[in-house]
């Protein structure tokens, strides 16, 4: 993830790596994946504009299946402004992050990461 992130942050095409890393993550089942992993790599594919469906699908199941735990505000909010710019969609992964960013009552989430959900809500 951390390879895919590094090339969307600086703009470089590379829709083979991104090809690539795509199938490897999908064969692998997202194992190995941290909680930042799973953000960064939804956050990169989307920055870079590439469509990875079965990527999105099984990073929403993933984080749906750990039921948020140990992800931070940044994470969360990177997660769903990836999804909505991608226009994929994951309604449960949507409502369980919209509950748990109620339960924090907001006081972890800086301006940039409220910014971003409520982007990503609209």
């Amino acid at each position: 993830s951390n390879m895919v992130w590094a090339f969307a942050t600086a703009g470089v095409d590379a829709d083979k790596l991104f090809e690539m890393v795509t199938n490897e993550a999908v064969q692998r089942q997202l194992q190995g994946f941290n909680e930042q992993g799973l953000s960064n790599i939804v956050w990169a594919f989307a920055k870079a504009g590439v469509r990875a469906d079965k990527l999105y699908e099984m990073v929403a199941n993933e984080t749906v299946h750990r039921e948020l735990r140990g992800f931070d505000p940044q994470g969360l909010s990177n997660m769903v402004w990836a999804f909505a710019t991608a226009s994929v969609h994951a309604d449960k992964l949507y409502e369980m992050v919209a509950k748990e960013t109620v339960q924090r009552q907001l006081e972890e989430f800086n301006l940039q990461n409220l910014s971003n959900m409520v982007w990503a809500f609209a």
